[in-house]
C-alpha cells in the first residue's frame, strides 16, 4: 500500500498533474512490483505565497511524500527514488534539482483499509522486496 502526496505550485500541478502521476506510478510498478491498478495520489496545489523554498529551486519545485507499509529493502527504496527522478525529468521536464522525495514507512497494523486493519488484509502484491 502506498499513498502519495505531491506538493507544488498551482501552475506546476495544472501543467503536469497526469504526467507526474504517471511518472510516480510507473516507478512504483517497475521498482516495487506494485499493482498497476493501485494508484492513490493527492495533489496539493500551493499559491506562491504559501510555498516558500530555497532560491536554488525553480517554480517547478515539487515535493513528493510516499507513505507505505514497512518492509522494502534499502536498495528497493533507492531504486524507487532514482526511477521517480528519472521518470519526472523525462515525462515532465522537471529536473531532479527541483524534486524532493520522502518515504514514510509504517507497520501494516497502523493502517485501516476497507474496514480492516491492514495486517489482516490479503494483499495481491509483495512488500518484502
Amino acid at each position: 500500500m502506498s499513498q502519495i502526496k505531491i506538493y507544488a505550485n498551482q501552475s506546476t500541478i495544472q501543467k503536469h498533474r497526469m504526467d507526474l502521476s504517471n511518472a510516480i506510478h510507473q516507478a512504483l510498478v517497475t521498482t516495487l512490483e506494485y499493482p498497476i491498478d493501485k494508484r492513490f495520489h493527492r495533489f496539493i496545489a500551493l499559491t506562491p505565497e504559501d510555498f516558500i523554498y530555497p532560491v536554488d529551486r525553480s517554480e517547478a519545485y515539487t515535493i513528493i511524500e510516499i507513505s507505505m507499509f514497512i518492509g522494502r529493502s534499502s536498495e528497493a527504496k533507492k531504486r524507487l527514488i532514482q526511477q521517480i527522478f528519472s521518470n519526472i525529468e523525462k515525462q515532465c521536464g522537471i529536473t531532479p534539482q527541483d524534486v524532493e522525495i520522502t518515504i514514510f514507512e509504517t507497520p501494516k497494523e497502523n493502517w485501516g483499509i476497507r474496514g480492516q486493519n491492514a495486517d489482516e488484509l490479503q494483499l495481491n502484491y509483495k512488500i518484502n522486496i
